[in-house]
């Protein structure tokens, strides 16, 4: 018996993913629940689970292919005498045929050529893109498809949009070019240089490009990584960054985490670490100055009720960022438990879609190398993002009974960046200013 691979629901919001790899190959034994294929999603990677015990022994969807949810991907047969049948030819004489079909197949899908346009209902487009194009008016009909089965993504509309600026005549030219040969980048690396003197034969300009060097390493970006980078691109030409930033002397924090750390590590099983009291202080200062817990919707600002915050955690597969719902109900106790919690999910790959949604604001911690400080790209559809630097013990200037004397003290910088269509530089550098007062203070219970 057959027992389908299916792509599952991945979370209420994702309708499709992109097949980026399978564990295992057609003819290979699986157990139960054993990973066998690794799915990409415009939220989270996941991998997908052999339904039961059995030899995968045919593989329905490509790496590279986008599908929707409930497709089948593969096929697990279960029974030994079907597998023998399933996977040996009957004669050398048939698997020759298949190989050379599927080789037939595969020539005319390449040699295919990509539609620049089509009817709308007939389009194929990704969600997200069909959200960028409505919201910045945007024909889709009329963008350059570049991704799978000539599917419409987010960086074809986004690519749109930049030929629309006011340039330059051969930059836009060179911006809306179809990519066709990117796809061959991926799968051969070589070809890289070749895209630019494809761009000259066509008597086109390309204002930006690389020549490829001998010793060059050429590393195709992974789904999740072009994900990633679309995002920060949007995020970059929807929203006007400013930034502010604040020294923050952290003495009275850190000896309230020096009189605690060993009794909470006991007790809880993890370090206490400055990082649940900043979320903490952030929360209560977004109470204060509620413009920076808020949204652009069209023409309109929408302040939020809830609080939610999304703690950015940096895993071997790239930057993803957790939420912490409803933070504004935590102690510092229960936003440690929770941001530890979640920070093993994801670097175990066991996060849900659902928890990296719904986030209304940001707190970027890059670790103990975080260098003095940084500004960070705001996290859409959020309106800002605080960024911590490192901890370091700096000489500073204190009055001590009346007179100033310098004085060694362990000093953080953090970095608000803010969407300044929201936010002006009044409430903005006053919700900075409250993050820095109740951190000096250190008026925490743990």
């Amino acid at each position: 018996m057959r027992v389908a691979v299916e792509l599952p629901a991945l979370g209420e919001s994702v309708v499709e993913g992109t097949v980026s790899r399978w564990l295992v190959k057609e003819g290979e034994k699986v157990q139960r629940d054993q990973p066998v294929v690794e799915i990409t999603t415009d939220k989270v990677d996941a991998e997908i689970p052999a339904p039961s015990e059995g030899v995968l022994v045919a593989i329905r969807a490509r790496e590279g292919e986008t599908v929707a949810v409930g497709t089948v991907l593969g096929e697990i047969e279960t029974e030994a005498a079907q597998v023998r049948a399933a996977i040996s030819p009957s004669s050398p004489q048939k698997a020759a045929a298949r190989e050379t079909s599927a080789a037939a197949s595969e020539a005319e899908k390449r040699s295919s050529p990509i539609p620049t346009t089509a009817p709308e209902s007939l389009l194929r487009a990704t969600p997200v893109a069909r959200r960028v194009a409505e919201s910045s008016q945007v024909d889709i009909t009329g963008v350059v498809p570049t991704g799978v089965a000539g599917r419409v993504t987010k960086s074809d509309v986004l690519r749109e949009m930049s030929a629309r600026a006011p340039l330059g005549e051969s930059v836009q030219r060179a911006e809306v070019l179809p990519r066709s040969a990117d796809v061959r980048t991926a799968e051969a690396p070589q070809s890289a240089g070749a895209r630019m003197t494809d761009v000259a034969a066509a008597g086109r300009t390309a204002p930006f490009g690389y020549q490829l060097q001998p010793g060059d390493k050429v590393i195709p970006m992974t789904p999740l990584r072009r994900l990633v980078a679309e995002h920060m691109v949007y995020s970059k030409r929807v929203s006007p960054h400013v930034g502010t930033v604040a020294e923050i002397d952290l003495s009275a924090l850190e000896r309230l985490r020096g009189a605690h750390k060993a009794e909470f590590r006991e007790r809880h099983g993890f370090s206490l670490t400055a990082l649940p009291f900043i979320v903490y202080a952030t929360v209560r200062a977004l109470r204060e100055f509620p413009r920076l817990n808020a949204s652009v919707l069209d023409d309109a600002i929408v302040e939020k009720q809830a609080i939610h915050i999304g703690v950015a955690v940096e895993t071997e597969k790239g930057l993803v960022v957790p939420v912490v719902c409803d933070a504004d109900r935590l102690s510092v106790t229960g936003i440690a438990e929770a941001v530890e919690e979640l920070s093993q999910r994801a670097r175990s790959k066991k996060l849900s879609p659902d928890e990296l949604k719904g986030g209304t604001f940001t707190v970027s911690n890059p670790g103990r190398r975080g260098n003095l400080y940084g500004f960070a790209i705001i996290n859409q559809p959020q309106v800002g993002i605080l960024r911590m630097g490192e901890i370091v013990k700096r000489p500073v200037v204190r009055d001590i009974d009346g007179s100033d004397a310098i004085v060694i003290r362990p000093i953080m910088h953090l970095a608000l960046s803010y969407d300044h269509r929201a936010v002006d530089g009044a409430p903005a550098n006053g919700f900075l200013f409250r993050v820095r007062e109740l951190l000096e203070e250190a008026d925490f219970d743990l």
